[in-house]
């Protein structure tokens, strides 16, 4: 990420600039001088304000989007205003309680828990967010279970660690009864308990593979069934969950329907904003990444805040939000940094 420019800038100037920014997030328009002069509780005049401006300019802290027009903050004047001049406002007792009620309410497996987050995060903040599903840097099978449903589909259940469940949808190859569906599981369930995913799929599976000729019909469904389990745990390891894209539609930056397409496959494709959380699960706290600091032209207009999440003091995942640069950061980075924060416990106890 960029960082705070070096070179010093006055107290005036830095009083004037968080103005300019904490305005133009609440409006959306450029902020003129006379607006500066009437709000900035200062004695200044507007000349002595539009020669502050221009000092700034040359900082490359704001620019000018039309000639006769205010200013506006730059990618360096939010870094600058979010690193030196932000106020967090924390969130009062009834915001927060709301919060660890709404999540600590939920009864359910780690899958819904962080699903329920991702939407959960979405409606308080009116942004995009995005859960990245837990990593480990061991993940122990030691249970699975096969339920039939309609069709060749099979419901997988299976207990990653110590308590983590997993549920997933698989696809076979033909209808499977329950008899069947319970004597590939206790096979695998013998087979398979207590072993690194990972070396199941990489090792157990080649094995099984290598004699599928000469295997007898339930040991044939097996290696099916675990194919079918494993490579889905593997495709999906490292994705992450989101909700809220629609709340980026209202927002001006986005007006442009050709923005707002490449922005959403952006979302679609994953793997952008997947090595950006990447960056940030080694990180201390909330990270914030504005516009082109995340390398990616596509989301030059927006920031994302992000938090890490942990289990057992093990740093698993990260969770934030999406939106236009022109973010209530004040209100943002505190909520980001509680759900996160929230999120760990809750997954602690399952």
């Amino acid at each position: 990420m960029n960082k705070t420019p070096h070179h010093p800038i006055s107290e005036r100037a830095q009083r004037l600039l968080k103005l300019l920014v904490t305005r133009y997030i609440r409006d959306g328009q450029p902020v003129g001088s006379r607006t500066l002069a009437r709000e900035c509780e200062m004695s200044l005049s507007p000349a002595t304000i539009r020669n502050v401006m221009s000092d700034l300019e040359e900082m490359g802290l704001v620019h000018s989007p039309h000639t006769s027009a205010g200013r506006i903050p730059t990618v360096l004047g939010y870094r600058l205003f979010i690193d030196s001049l932000l106020q967090i406002q924390p969130l009062n007792h009834q915001e927060e309680n709301l919060l660890y009620k709404q999540l600590n309410q939920q009864q359910a497996d780690n899958s819904q828990i962080l699903t329920y987050t991702s939407n959960l995060l979405s409606e308080v903040t009116h942004l995009a967010s995005i859960v990245m599903l837990p990593r480990r840097n061991s993940s122990r099978l030691r249970h699975i279970e096969f339920l039939p449903l309609s069709s060749n589909r099979v419901l997988v259940i299976f207990v990653i660690n110590d308590h983590e469940v997993q549920n997933r949808i698989i696809e076979t190859s033909r209808p499977y009864s329950p008899s069947e569906l319970q004597q590939v599981a206790n096979y695998l369930n013998a087979a398979f308990a207590g072993k690194d995913i990972k070396a199941v799929r990489l090792n157990l599976l080649q094995e099984m593979q290598e004699t599928r000729q000469t295997m007898d019909g339930m040991m044939q469904a097996a290696v099916e069934m675990a194919e079918k389990t494993f490579i889905t745990t593997n495709d999906e390891e490292g994705d992450f969950l989101m909700a809220g894209q629609t709340n980026l539609m209202g927002a001006a930056e986005f007006c442009d329907v050709e923005k707002l397409r490449d922005l959403f496959e952006v979302f679609n494709k994953k793997r952008d904003i997947l090595q950006l959380l990447d960056q940030t699960l080694n990180a201390q706290g909330v990270q914030i990444f504005i516009g082109e600091e995340s390398g990616y032209k596509m989301l030059g207009d927006c920031s994302i805040v992000t938090s890490p999440y942990k289990v057992d003091g093990e740093v698993i995942g990260v969770l934030g939000v999406i939106g236009p640069t022109r973010m209530a950061y004040d209100r943002v980075i505190p909520i980001v940094d509680l759900t996160a924060k929230v999120l760990g416990t809750i997954l602690d106890r399952q």
